[in-house]
Parts: structure tokens; C-alpha cells; sequence
């Protein structure tokens, strides 16, 4: 006779299976398409009962690439890339498990070249800095045969990506291109080659300008230096540019006997309010002479309140009277300074001053000289005048996005992670409450004891 043993026959945890199946579909319906690695690992662990109970587990395919659910009848369009792996027979998912190359079909679509996304601001924008000295003549310009100057440039790739650069300037009245390499008039202007720049290179370069004899008599002379970058290769990304202006500087003169002229720089701090210059004229002469000093500034930039002792000619020129001047003595005038916002970021500019000594019996003598108009605002980045935008020497010039980028998240797919984090904490808990119940069920069997085998013999 055989043995038969009868005993308890232990059932599987079927209630914490149907949890996690439910918590899985909930997920499913939720968030949209999950990944094939993780579809596949939670039907294989759910019934077909539980596949047969939601139909509606499979949501509608949205738009764009996915996995096909059955083997594909046509070759890859990518030739060199390995086709995908063919899915099992018995499972509706693609795959039992995420292959080691993706499919072309599932890697991402790039972003289209119309919507640059949220990189801009940083890797793949655009930026230049140029700054420029003075061109300072010496006393042997009075000479009367002009003067060729040395015009320095510094230019910086202060973007994120390789750029090509381009330069151009305007000169003002009086001035001409002594012959620069690699430069050529057009327009109002002239304009150089061009230069292909990695992000953070900086170098120098000189313009070479010839002063006409008869230029200070169109003092003050100012002219600006532009440079723009471009993205080779990448026209969704608009060119930024950055200019700066530079200061024709004549020394006093032409040198007259009896008199003595001198007017200190013109500073604008970071508020951009007002600033004084301070002119001194001298009688160097023999005899008492009546001093009259002349103030001619560029435009955007005025006196606001000048003294009972000047007068507005028109509005650029200031007459100031300085009275009766002995011999030996020099008199000095403060005035005060405004200048637009726009001024101010083209700075540096110049002014000039002429100083006019008529004697009581004798010839008027008359002398003149160029002054510096400086502004912290020009070096500035981000802007602080005006709230107006950076479009000269203000370092670094992204086309959008500087101060605020954009959130890479909209509102849609913050609302998903949200359902997605909240789904998972759930199936947590469901797994928690499954592992507690089965731990308990043994202790519960042990305590109440169950009927002793009974064993059959013949």
C-alpha cells in the first residue's frame, strides 16, 4: 500500500497580487506610455485574469516614435544601426527586456531648429566684448601736417560656443583709415575680416588713422569700433554685436603766447548723475587780458544748471565768462555735467574747451584742447540705466534669456512627475502591506494549530 499524507494546503498571497496589479494599471492610465523594461516586468508578473479584467490598460499611442508591438516587416531606415530586437511570442510587450542598443525607432526626436529650448542661456549662447583706447595726438600735430595714430582694439568671445567674429568702425570728421590691413571703406564706415574664435579667446588688434591738419576745427571728435559674432554652421542662433566708442584727444594748442588752458576728464559713476569739469585758464602774458572759456560737448551729454556767469549759445556750446585776468593770474571754472543713457554707453567720448584771452590794446588770443567723457555704465553688465538693454559695451550680450532662463518643465509635465511620484508611493505602500501580511499568516497557522497528518497504510 502506498502512503497518502493529507495536510493544509497554503494558497499564494492572491490579494497583494491583485494591489499591485490594479496600482500598476492606475499608473499605466495615469502617466501615458511607461518603458518597455518596466510594461514587460509587471506583465509577467500579472495573470491573464488581470489582463482580461482591464482592456483598457493599453492606452492610445500618442504621436511621434514607438516601439511597434509586433516584428517589423521593413528593414531600419539606418543601415548601420542594429535592428530591433524581435519581441517573444507569448508576451504582448515588445521585449522581455530592455535591449542593449535602442531601436532608431525609440531614440528621441531632436528638438526642431525653430525652438533652441532652454540650452540657450548657457552652452550655446552667443556673447562679445570689445573695448577700445583713445587716439591721443602729441603737440607736433600743431605742426601742421597731421598725424597718423595707433586706434587699440580688444575683443573677447565671452559666449558659450565658437563664434565668427566681425569688425567695423566709424570714424568722425576729419579722420581717414591710414591704410589698416585687412580693412576697407563701406558705407558711412569701414569694415575688416573676419575671425573664428573659440569661447574665452581674447586678442588685440590696431587701426591705423590719419588726422587731417584741419580736423580740430571740428572738435570734439568721438568715433565707435562694432564688433558682431555669428554661429557658424548654427543660423537659428541671431547675431549679437557690441560696440564702443574712442576719443580724438588734441594737446592745447596751436600754441599762443600769453595764455595757458587745461580741462580735467569728465567721470560718470555706476548711478550715472551728474559730474563736473574743471577748466583753468591762465594769462601768461604781460598785460591784464578779459578770460572767456567756450565749452563744446557731444550730443546726449549738456550742463544742467550752469552758472549766472555762463550762457547756452546753442545746444552743444557754453560761453562762460571769467572776468578781468592780470598778468601771471588764471582763473577756474566748475560745471556740471549730464549725459544721457545712451551717451554714457558709448563712452569714452570727448569734449573740448577754448579758451579766449582779449586784451584791453592788443591782439585776442585764443586757444583750445580736447577732454575725456568716461561712464562706469559703459563696462556694466547687466545694464543699471534706464532699465534699457545691453546694446554697447555691456560685456557679455545674449540675445534672450541673460537674466531669467526659461523652466525647462511646463505645467503639464510637472502635473505628470507629480501622479508619477504619488503612483509610486502608492505601489510602496501596497508592497509594504503584502510583505506585513504574509509575515503574520505563519505566526497566526503556528498558534491555532491544525489537524495532524494522517498517514495511510495497507
Amino acid at each position: 500500500m502506498s502512503r497518502v499524507t493529507a495536510g493544509r494546503t497554503r494558497r499564494g498571497p492572491v490579494l497583494p497580487r491583485a494591489v499591485a496589479a490594479g496600482l500598476v494599471a492606475v499608473v499605466a492610465l495615469v502617466t501615458g506610455p511607461v518603458p518597455a523594461g518596466a510594461t514587460t516586468a509587471a506583465a509577467s508578473r500579472t495573470t491573464p485574469a488581470a489582463h482580461a479584467a482591464n482592456p483598457e490598460e493599453d492606452p492610445t499611442p500618442q504621436p511621434g516614435p514607438s516601439t511597434p508591438t509586433a516584428e517589423p516587416t521593413s528593414p531600419a531606415p539606418d543601415a548601420t544601426t542594429p535592428p530591433p530586437t524581435t519581441p517573444a511570442v507569448e508576451t504582448p510587450a515588445p521585449a522581455t527586456e530592455p535591449p542593449a542598443t535602442p531601436p532608431p525607432a525609440s531614440t528621441p526626436t531632436p528638438a526642431p531648429p525653430g525652438r533652441p529650448g532652454p540650452e540657450l542661456p548657457g552652452r550655446h549662447r552667443l556673447g562679445v566684448h570689445v573695448s577700445t583706447g583713445d587716439v591721443p595726438l602729441t603737440g607736433a600735430y600743431w605742426n601742421g601736417a597731421g598725424e597718423v595714430a595707433d586706434l587699440r582694439v580688444a575683443v573677447a568671445n565671452t559666449g558659450g560656443t565658437r563664434q565668427v567674429m566681425r569688425l567695423g568702425y566709424r570714424l568722425p570728421v576729419g579722420l581717414s583709415d591710414a591704410g589698416t590691413p585687412g580693412c576697407a571703406a563701406a558705407g558711412d564706415g569701414y569694415s575688416c575680416g573676419a575671425w573664428t574664435a573659440e569661447p574665452g579667446a581674447r586678442w588685440t588688434t590696431r587701426i591705423q588713422v590719419r588726422i587731417n591738419p584741419d580736423a580740430w576745427r571740428h572738435m570734439p571728435l568721438s568715433g565707435s569700433v562694432r564688433v558682431t559674432a555669428t554661429a557658424p554652421g548654427n543660423p537659428d542662433l541671431p547675431a549679437v554685436s557690441d560696440d564702443e566708442g574712442f576719443a580724438v584727444l588734441f594737446p592745447p594748442g596751436p600754441p599762443a603766447v600769453g595764455v595757458s588752458l587745461d580741462a580735467g576728464e569728465v567721470s560718470f559713476d555706476i548711478s550715472g548723475q551728474a559730474a563736473t569739469l574743471d577748466v583753468r585758464l591762465g594769462n601768461t602774458g604781460d598785460t591784464a587780458s578779459t578770460g572767456t572759456v567756450e565749452v563744446l560737448l557731444p550730443p546726449g551729454v549738456s550742463i544742467p544748471a550752469p552758472p549766472d556767469t555762463c550762457t547756452a549759445v546753442d545746444a552743444v556750446r557754453t560761453r562762460c565768462l571769467l572776468g578781468t585776468l592780470a598778468a601771471g593770474e588764471a582763473g577756474s571754472l566748475r560745471l556740471p555735467v549730464a549725459a544721457t543713457a545712451e551717451a554714457q554707453k558709448l563712452a569714452p567720448l570727448s569734449g573740448a574747451v577754448i579758451g579766449i584771452m582779449d586784451a584791453a590794446y592788443g591782439q585776442t588770443r585764443q586757444m583750445q584742447m580736447s577732454f575725456r567723457i568716461v561712464a562706469a555704465a559703459a563696462g556694466a553688465t547687466p545694464p543699471v540705466l534706464d532699465g534699457v538693454g545691453p546694446t554697447a559695451s555691456q560685456g557679455v550680450l545674449p540675445p534672450y534669456g541673460a537674466l531669467t532662463e526659461p523652466d525647462p518643465l511646463t505645467r503639464v509635465e510637472k502635473t505628470a512627475i507629480a501622479l508619477i511620484s504619488v503612483s509610486v508611493l502608492l505601489v510602496v505602500l501596497a508592497l509594504v502591506l503584502a510583505t506585513t501580511s504574509l509575515r503574520r499568516r505563519p505566526r497566526r497557522a503556528n498558534t491555532a494549530g491544525g489537524p495532524a497528518p494522517v498517514t495511510a497504510t495497507d
